[in-house]
């Protein structure tokens, strides 16, 4: 991975604010609402899962006190979003304590409950109405005091949420008892119902106690991100080590690392050697060579060697900080189809009240009974509580954005995860993308009679210490060619000929042999036969390699010089590039190369890593063109993603409905896409689409659960066959099976090590 990864920082205009005192989807329509009232904003989202309201406004025209003002003045609690370890802790007062509440709500209703579990056995030991009133009291106006209060502002406030439902319902059943308790006396025989509202109330604040602690769980990658950062750094200063609070470093510090400890910052290595742990950024468990020169990043851990690194970005400028941002707000944003979701949720509470004042008028005119008629109506409540709804998009999104990021994959907007599950088409850039970006020596073959390894030894003599591109590539295939046993020749007189090549003195035993090296026509103007090698040559160049050749002068002046050997230098092709390839055409995706290199390099590239279709000089304003093409001009039109590394790629992943960058390229490209491979590994693309597939699968899911429990379980109450204790648990088990359901995500390995449940895109 290059480590000159830059990320594209918070706008201007935009404001995250911590929100408590939510209960369901209703509530988060509410606060939206709020929001979007207050001059200046544009847009405002709420994510019940995270608590977090994501607001854009026009800079300079809204400030954040005005905006906190308009959540408390509709109910809720809000507070500035903090960039720091607490952030992912927002507001957990209540769930904090909830185990407390469900603990002490439990305890007072068991005992009214206890009879009703007791009469299938014969056993009759209901307590008498005046204790039951005293053990339901507390339960109704202590423990459930938050449905009235949090009910009451959604009233005031002429909307209305799961808190309104739960009060409404849980009143009239205590009430009815209150009734007869003071109507009838403490008669034998009497039935009452404070069993019913006392452990509604009950099962309500287990669900969103458990509900609460489940939704934390889908924080864990924000946390296990937080965590990465050092509280401390050891700076040099003086001749001495200070060590400094993280907060204290300065741009400019030179800070020591000792062996085993996390880099404290981002910079450049002054002094020191070693191999660095950047799984944290990349996925990659390998570690890296990193040495002076060159860059680290905060968080990532230093193996063996003690180092010197000059400080160049610290705090919220840091890649580590500006990478948790990234995945707060993909996880804060609205998918396209919690929008839809969200519209269902803001109908539903009125709907529900209409259903519930509709039994109660069918069972007490029609049927008479308006006992029975309460008790149906508060079950049409409490069951019909939308909080499933509400949590089924965000909590998926949630765990499939935090796995995804502890594979080294950055999904920046949830609309990106969504539309990659539908992804038909991927076009690929070439060089950076599918390939290193950087030329090396693909081929060296040596004339009849000249050994190979001495030929290379040869090269690498004469190019040593050049800066041009191919001289490096001859070095670094030098370097890791095995020990042949080739005596490293003595050269001299290393001169560079402006396009044609590079020549040299050869000196070998009595005497010197003026050698060169260069292109096919300067060999042609020195008048040297190529050969059998000229077959060989034509074949490299029809795949867009560049080929030199190595010639040395005849010993008789009057001959020609003899070839020695040929040298092809192209773009390297990606390890596991073909793999990925191979991956996607296994998830039922069509690949398409869009280069604005030569036919013959695109074509030997899509050839070897066995891409479906190539489009080659594509200049980069007919990328964007050639995506929209790729769509198809049928109805509906195919999902494309575009995965490219550079500035010229930035139009194309603009224009492709999900646009994947590479880690390792440009700062322009990461801000266009919506996903970055954090390590730039071509497999990283498969996996994106095979993680965005389980997260959908996971939505529908959970919708279909929300949807099941509401369309089943309010009929089912209106006629009488749901009592409100049932219809209580069924509720708060709705909520829980949801994002128990998204939590399974978190057990995602990446592509090739977890079994697939998603099905090729046809």
């Amino acid at each position: 991975m290059d480590n000159d990864i830059a990320l594209a920082p918070t706008p201007v205009g935009s404001f995250s604010l911590d929100i408590g005192g939510m209960t369901c989807a209703a509530c988060a329509n509410r606060v939206e609402k709020s929001l979007r009232k207050v001059e200046g904003v544009t847009e405002a989202g709420v994510n019940l899962a995270t608590e977090v309201a994501s607001v854009q406004v026009r800079p300079g025209e809204v400030r954040v006190s005005e905006l906190i003002a308009a959540v408390e003045a509709a109910g809720y609690e809000a507070r500035v979003h903090a960039d720091d370890a607490t952030s992912a802790q927002a507001m957990p007062v209540r769930a904090d304590r909830g185990g407390l509440w469900v603990l002490g709500a439990a305890l007072l209703s068991l005992p009214l409950a206890a009879p009703m579990l007791l009469e299938p056995f014969g056993i009759h030991a209901m307590l008498p109405g005046w204790w039951q009133l005293l053990l339901a009291t507390p339960v109704q106006f202590v423990f459930g005091a938050r449905f009235y209060r949090d009910g009451w502002n959604a009233a005031r406030a002429l909307s209305g949420n799961m808190d309104l439902l739960v009060a409404i319902g849980t009143s009239a059943a205590f009430g009815l008892s209150l009734y007869f308790l003071l109507a009838m006396g403490d008669a034998h025989g009497a039935h009452y119902y404070f069993e019913a509202s006392a452990v509604v109330i009950t099962l309500v604040l287990l669900g969103k106690w458990l509900e609460s602690r489940a939704k934390r769980r889908t924080l864990d990658a924000i946390r296990a991100l937080q965590s990465l950062r050092p509280e401390t750094a050891r700076v040099a200063a003086g001749g001495r080590e200070i060590e400094l609070p993280i907060a204290q470093v300065a741009v400019g510090d030179e800070v020591m690392v000792r062996p085993g400890e996390r880099i404290p910052v981002d910079g450049t290595i002054l002094e020191g050697a070693t191999h660095v742990d950047e799984s944290m950024l990349t996925g990659e468990s390998r570690p890296v060579v990193r040495g002076a020169g060159e860059r680290v990043v905060g968080g990532s851990i230093n193996a063996e060697g003690l180092l010197r690194v000059r400080t160049e970005a610290i705090g919220t400028e840091t890649v580590l900080a500006r990478i948790i941002r990234l995945v707060e707000d993909a996880q804060a944003a609205k998918a396209p189809i919690q929008r839809l979701v969200d519209r269902v949720s803001a109908v539903f509470v009125p709907v529900v009240l209409l259903c519930g004042l509709l039994t109660l008028a069918a069972w007490g005119l029609l049927a008479g009974d308006w006992p029975q008629a309460v008790l149906n109506a508060v079950s049409v409540l409490v069951i019909a509580c939308p909080c499933a709804l509400g949590l089924a998009t965000p909590t998926a999104i949630m765990a499939g954005t935090g796995v995804a990021a502890r594979h080294g994959i950055l999904i920046k907007d949830a609309q990106a995860l969504e539309l990659a599950h539908a992804v038909r088409v991927v076009a690929f850039d070439k060089t950076g993308t599918l390939t290193v970006g950087q030329p090396g020596l693909l081929a060296l073959e040596a004339a009849s009679g000249v050994d190979r390894a001495a030929l290379l030894a040869l090269v690498a003599a004469v190019q040593h210490g050049s800066e041009h591109p191919l001289a490096k590539a001859v070095q670094r295939a030098f370097e890791a060619e095995p020990a042949s046993g080739a005596a490293a020749p003595r050269v001299s007189g290393i001169h560079a000929v402006a396009g044609r090549g590079v020549s040299a003195l050869l000196h070998e035993e009595g005497s010197d042999t003026e050698v060169f090296i260069g292109s096919r026509a300067w060999m042609a103007e020195r008048g040297v036969a190529l050969g059998a090698l000229a077959a060989l040559a034509d074949a490299q160049e029809a795949e867009g390699r560049t080929v030199s050749l190595v010639a040395a002068a005849a010993p008789s002046a009057a001959a020609a010089p003899r070839v020695l050997g040929l040298l092809a230098f192209g773009d390297a092709i990606k390890p596991g590039a073909a793999e990925a390839v191979a991956a996607l055409h296994r998830l039922g995706v069509r690949t398409v190369l869009l280069t604005g290199d030569n036919a013959g390099a695109a074509a030997a590239v899509a050839g070897r890593i066995g891409l479906d279709e190539v489009r080659a000089q594509v200049l980069p304003e007919q990328k964007a063109e050639a995506i929209r093409a790729l769509r198809g001009t049928e109805a509906p039109a195919r999902v494309v993603a575009m995965v490219g590394d550079g500035v010229n790629d930035a139009p194309a992943l603009a224009a492709a409905d999900v646009g994947i960058a590479m880690g390792t390229g440009t700062d322009v490209a990461m801000h266009t896409a919506g996903i970055t491979l954090m390590r730039g590994d071509p497999a990283l693309v498969p996996a994106a689409i095979d993680v965005s597939r389980r997260t959908y699968a996971k939505i529908r899911q959970n919708l279909f659960w929300a949807f099941v429990y509401n369309v089943i379980g309010i009929p089912l109450a209106a006629l009488g066959f749901l009592s409100p204790v049932v219809a209580g648990a069924a509720m708060a088990m709705s909520s829980v099976s949801v994002v128990s359901n998204a939590l399974t995500l978190r057990r995602w390995r990446g592509l090739d090590s977890t079994p697939t449940d998603s099905q090729p895109v046809s």
